[in-house]
This record gives structure tokens, sequence and C-alpha cells, in this order.
């Protein structure tokens, strides 16, 4: 049990590990370090990431580094748990605010990236000894061929000539120390001997180590190699001062931050069996933080180290700190209170200072002002900070109307002209190519507002922020000095465009397509104040195929209201939606299993209708409301133009269509004074049609219901004459409440609302389907 405790302690680093190693029945738990040659394939003797001893240390035989070395664990196991913060890290943190680390300890999460390599070569003074494997050939007047292993007395047998002691003998002399031995008996021979697998060493790893314990590590270990697999100081442990004792005196004194920093292997030294590392704990320790790329708890190696040796660890200040302040936090133990700031400059002066253990330096940024810059940006080639003169105005800064022309116009205009990749099979203008072309006219550089800009300016007096305007035109062009300002270090200019700020009509850009049945399709820029029919008066005129009645207008201020009623319809019938779910009845004599499985289906009907209707997008279109005999441009309504609207003046089209609840759900030939009433005959309405809430959807956008004509049917409504293009809509009755009649009974309640929602007859097919 003894034993078994041991093993436990060890796991968790406990330093008590080494109290039971003499006692009988316990054996103090033997940790093997990695071998990077074989990867880290974990032994079967190995108990939660600790290696139990192994049979062949336990036995008569000297113990032998094997290829397949028992492996630590990895970062984030048990063993490797984050440890508590030292005293003085807390302490650290309670001024700076952040939880600093310990230098250099972020290079233990990592031990297998130290191990000795035990595929490699012995080095030339490899002294041989008990458990090391030697191999022999022999030719000429002895043939031989064998791998011997040095017992613990350091000899090896060889057949035909003896015991042969090797102990002592470095790998660069067993050639000449083996010759010595065998020519003693053979003459005319020749031997050739290189080293097979190398013994383990035990050493004892205690003090302040993370894990400290007995480990069994190859005999080509070092004191480094060593320390990685303990994985190095504790939290308290110091790195500056650990020592390699052998029999009884300290053989070598390792600086690690001469290793981690300098990259100083100097003062290590190979271990040999019985050897013992002890990690003496940190007394010196001082903190830096603040602008410093290495923030961390460092440990002073003397009385004598400055703010320039801790610094240099980390590879000194940083450019972006100020030299010209340093706060030092410094502990004065005959004083009341005990802690005082003290301000330091990174001169020569101040990095010659001497730390004392418990000081707090903190780096500070570098200013964020300059002495001699002014701001550009907005829409400008070149938005950046430049350097200031005296004397420097506007137009110094603005030299001309270049300066002005953003480098995303010039991008996008490179792009149309680009010539395609291999793998760019549509080219790579392709991107523009698919927008509109008035949108990439409109998109080619942001309309400048030349009647305004602005400077923005710190008072240095009471720290209060003007802002300064002027006309941008007078001061670039016309050289004002009324607006030509002089400027300031510190100065922010700014220029705006019209979508950064509205411009007055008559000088906004307008750009409206036209399309179709119009003299000369294309995009065209608008006068202030222009109307549609001036426009196309403008550019020549309708076609005679023109058909005025099913012009559709569409608007981007519209198109947004119109998407805004679409996701409040779209709330209101997933609320109606809820409530059916909740206050649905019960049928008489039907199976409640069978009511419910059909109350499931019909919800996720619904619910489905619902989440179509969420897909749909309104194209802006607005009702014209044209009299259904306009043919001339005076039937257009003398509506103002905006910068994006689009105008599709169609041919006449020869057809009407019928859908809902009738028998012919299909498009028919338009005949001149055919009639609501004619098209419900043609089509035929099914049984469960609910007439008293059709409508109809004209060509022009608007909506005519049977409920708006306050006429039975048969009188008003059905003898209204429809138009080429119109749509007539019949819903099925309440009492069938399918998917289609439950939209359609929320929608005809809204009737009005859905006329303004541009989405047309192709909508309502989609909600159908």
């Amino acid at each position: 049990m003894l034993g078994c405790a041991s093993v436990v302690n060890a796991q968790f680093g406990n330093p008590s590990t080494f109290s039971n190693a003499g006692q009988v029945g316990a054996e103090a738990p033997v940790r093997n370090l990695p071998s990077t040659a074989n990867g880290a394939a974990s032994a079967p003797n190995q108990v939660r990431g600790v290696a139990l001893p192994s049979r062949q240390a336990r036995s008569n035989e000297p113990p032998v580094a094997s290829e397949s070395a028992l492996t630590l664990p990895e970062t984030g196991g048990a063993a490797w748990k984050e440890e508590p913060p030292s005293q003085f890290q807390k302490f650290a943190q309670e001024s700076t605010g952040t939880l600093l680390p310990i230098f250099g300890s972020q290079l233990f999460e990592f031990p297998q990236s130290y191990a000795p390599d035990a595929g490699l070569a012995a080095p030339a003074n490899y002294v041989l000894g008990p458990g090391d494997e030697v191999q022999v050939q022999i030719w000429g007047a002895i043939d031989e061929s064998a791998s011997f292993v040095l017992d613990r007395e350091g000899r090896i047998f060889i057949p035909k000539v003896g015991s042969l002691s090797l102990a002592g003998v470095t790998s660069v002399n067993l050639e000449s120390a083996l010759k010595g031995h065998l020519s003693k008996v053979f003459t005319n021979f020749g031997l050739s001997a290189s080293l097979g697998k190398l013994r383990s060493v035990q050493v004892y790893v205690v003090g302040q180590a993370r894990r400290p314990g007995t480990y069994s590590v190859s005999s080509l270990s070092t004191l480094v190699n060593v320390l990685f697999a303990s994985g190095g100081p504790s939290a308290n442990g110091s790195m500056r001062s650990i020592e390699l004792r052998r029999a009884g005196r300290v053989v070598t004194k390792l600086d690690l931050y001469d290793f981690i920093a300098k990259g100083d292997k100097s003062a290590d030294m190979a271990v040999l069996p019985g050897d013992v590392v002890f990690i003496p704990p940190a007394t010196r320790r001082v903190a830096i933080a603040g602008a410093y790329d290495q923030k961390a708890v460092y440990e002073l190696k003397d009385a004598t180290t400055t703010i320039g040796d801790v610094l240099a660890l980390g590879g000194g200040a940083s450019p972006v700190a100020n030299f010209r302040k340093a706060l030092l936090e410094r502990v004065f133990a005959d004083k009341t209170p005990p802690r005082q700031v003290v301000d330091i400059a990174l001169d020569a002066k101040g990095l010659a200072q001497v730390l004392v253990p418990g000081d707090i330096l903190t780096l500070l940024p570098v200013s964020g002002a300059f002495s001699n810059a002014v701001t550009l940006q907005g829409v400008v080639a070149e938005p950046l900070r430049y350097s200031w003169f005296d004397g420097m105005r506007v137009s110094d800064l603005i030299p001309d109307r270049d300066a002005l022309i953003t480098q995303e116009y010039y991008r996008r205009m490179n792009g149309l002209t680009r010539i395609p990749s291999d793998t760019d099979t549509k080219g790579a203008g392709s991107r523009e190519e698919k927008r509109g072309f008035d949108e990439r006219v409109r998109n080619k550089n942001e309309q400048i507002n030349w009647d305004y800009a602005v400077i923005e300016r710190l008072s240095r007096a009471d720290l209060s922020v003007s802002l300064i305007p002027f006309n941008l035109a007078k001061a670039v062009v016309g050289r004002d000095p009324q607006h030509n300002l002089v400027l300031q270090p510190g100065d922010v200019l700014t220029i705006v465009s019209q979508k950064d700020i509205a411009l007055p009509q008559e000088k906004q850009t307008r750009l409206v397509r036209l399309e179709g049945e119009v003299a000369a399709p294309g995009v065209y820029e608008a006068l202030p104040g222009e109307t549609l029919p001036q426009l196309i008066k403008r550019i020549g005129g309708l076609t005679p195929q023109a058909y005025l009645f099913g012009t559709e207008f569409s608007r981007e201020s519209v198109r947004l209201r119109q998407q805004e009623n679409l996701r409040s319809l779209v709330r209101r019938l997933e609320g109606e939606l809820q409530s059916k779910v909740q206050t649905s009845p019960a049928a008489n004599g039907q199976d409640a299993a069978t009511l419910a499985l059909v109350a499931q289906q019909q919800q996720a009907q619904l619910k489905s209708q619902i989440d179509r209707l969420k897909a749909l997008k309104s194209n802006g279109r607005l009702a014209l409301e044209l009299d259904t005999a306009a043919q001339s441009l005076a039937g257009l309504p003398n509506l103002p133009l905006e910068d994006g609207d689009r105008v599709l003046v169609p041919s006449m089209p020869g057809f009407i269509s019928a859908f809902g609840a009738v028998y012919n759900e299909n498009a028919m030939i338009y005949k001149p004074g055919k009639t609501v009433g004619d098209v419900v005959r043609a089509a035929g309405t099914t049984e469960d049609a609910e007439s008293s809430g059709a409508f109809v959807l004209r060509a022009d956008g608007s909506v005519v219901s049977r409920r708006d004509s306050n006429r039975i049917f048969g009188g008003g409504f059905e003898s209204l004459a429809v138009m080429p293009g119109d749509t007539l809509v019949v819903p099925a009755k309440l009492d069938r409440e399918s998917v289609y009649a439950f939209t359609v009974r929320s929608l005809k309640e809204l009737t009005q609302i859905f006329a303004n929602l541009g989405i047309g007859a192709a909508a309502i097919k989609t909600l159908r389907n």
C-alpha cells in the first residue's frame, strides 16, 4: 500500500514522494523521459500520466533506456492542471488588473519538444556504463557477431575471449579498447563495434518543482531535459539558480533565463545515476506590465539587476512605449503606507536603475497625438494623415479635383476590362455585370457635396471640439480665402457625399431606368422636378405598341415600405396561426388521436405557407391607378421622379388570367368588352368557391374586389370590364380550411395592404402551390 500511495503522490507532484523510498515494500515512482524517436506511445505501467517503476528497474539487471520510452502527460491532463498563482502574482494582479504569467513558464507546457532523441548516435565523449548495449562484429581468425549488455560491474563476456571490462570507456575509444583485449588472444582479425540501446539513469527532482519525484531518463539526458520532464519550476520555484548535485556537491548551477532568452546552454550538463536536481524557491521577483510585449513576472538574478537587464529578456522596450515616462511601484517596508509610485524615463539613466524585489514596472503607451499632422477623410482619393506645415490651407491638402476621385472608382473601372483567368469562366468583371447599368454608374464615384465640407478641431484651451464648415467648391476650385481655410495641427477635414447628407432636389443626381415600349430605352438623368410624362416625352415618347395601362413603376422608397408591410402581414398571420392552434375545437365523433394528427399536419402546412410568404420580396411597384382608356402620355400621373426609379412600359398582352377556386386555372384570350362575369363563366367556379371574396388584380397594379363594389354578385362587379393582363382571383370557402383558404381568408381583410405589397399575381400563385 505504501508503494501505491507513493505513486499517487508523485502523480500530483507531492514532494513527499521520497519519504517512502527507503521503506520496505515501497518504491519511489519512476517517470521515464519521452523519446522523440519513437513518438509518444503510452506504456502499460503508466498510471494517469505517471510511469510506475519498470520491471527491468526492479530486477537485478541494470536499467536500460527502451526505444519506446514512457510518455509524459499532454497539456490539459490531470498532471498538467493549471497551477494556482503565487502570492506575488496576486499582488501584481491587484495593481495592474491582469494576472501576469511567470516568464518562461509557457515553455514547459510541451515537454516532449525538449526530450533527447534516443535514435541519435551517442556523442564521442559518452562514457559507457552498466546497462549499455555494445554491438560487436569480428572477422578473420575468429568469426563473431553479437550484442552484449554491460553488467553491473561494467563487463561483457565474449565467447572464446572471456570477460572484458568496458566501464569508463568512451564511445570514441570503444573499438580500440576491444581490439586491445582481443589482440591478447588472437591475431589477424578485424573488428567493428558500435553502441546499441543505451541505459537508463535514475535522477531525483526535488525542491520547488512542478512535479518532484524520481525520474528514469535516457543516459543521453541533460539537466535541461530532466527539468522539462518534471514540468519545470512551480509557481514558487526559481528559474535562475537550479542546481545539479552529485555525490553531495553542486556540479553545475543553471540559469534558465540564459537558455530561454539567449539560447545559452553552456551550464547544462549530462546527468548520471543518482544525480539530484534541486529547484530552490524564488525570492526576488518583479513584474513588467503595460506597453510591453513580454508582460510577465520576472526573477532577479542578484541585487544588481537593472531595468534594462529585465527588459532585454523580453526583447527590450517596445517602440510604441513612452520612453519619457514609465511608472515604477515600489514597496518600502519602513514607510507608512509602504507602497509608492516613482516616475522614471526609459533613457540610459532610467534603464540603469536597479530593481528590488516587489517592484512593478508599468510601461505607458506612446500618445496618439501628432504634433505636425492633419487628417483627410471621406470621399477622397487618399484618406490619410498628412504632414502639416505653417500656413497650410485646404487647397494644399486638396490641390485639385483629382484628389476627390476615390480608389473605388478606378477599381470598378478596371474590373470591367480585366482579362478573365482560366479559373474565372465569367471574367473578372462578371460581378459588375450582374448589377444594373444604372447602379454601376451611380456607384462609380459617390457624388460629392460641393457646398459643404467640415473641419473638426480640438481646442487646447478647454478641450472642446468645434466644427468649422466651409464651401468645398469655393475652397478647391475658386481658392476663395474665406473658404480656403488655414489648417492647424490635429485638424480632421471631412469630405461628405450625398449619401452622408441629403442634397436639395436641384443638386441631386437622379438616374431613372426606362424600358420597354419607349422611343429610346435606357438610363437617364432626370432634371430637377421632372415628371414621368416629361421624361418620356424628352426621349421621344412611346412606341405604337405601348400598353400604357400596364405600365410598371417601381421606386426604392416604396419597396422599403412594401417590405415592411409584408413583414407586418407575416407577423399577423403567425399570431393568427398560434391562436388557431390553441383554440381549435374538437370535432364530434372523431377519434382524439386522429384529431391530433390532423391538427399537426395542418399546423405544419400553415407554417410552410407562412415561410413561403416570408420568402417573398416586394419590388417597389407603385399602382398608378390609370384610366383604362388612356393611350397617351397625358394619362400618366405628373409624378416627380426620384433616383433609382424604374419604368417599364410593356406591349399589350393578349390574355387575362384566372385562378383560385375555379376549374380552368389558365390564361384566356382577351377580347374587347370581356367582363368579370365572362371570365368567371369561362373559368368555372368550383363548389367551394366563395364568390363574395373574389377580386381582380389589374394590370396597373391596383386591386378591385367585390366588397369594394358595394353591389350584389351578378351586378356591378360581374359587369366590370377586364383589361389585358388582369387576373381574377376566386378564393375558397372558409369551411374548407385548407392552407390556401386560410391564407386567402387572412388576405381578404387586407386587400388594400396586399395591393401595396408590390408582389403581384405571381406571388399569390406561389402562396397557393
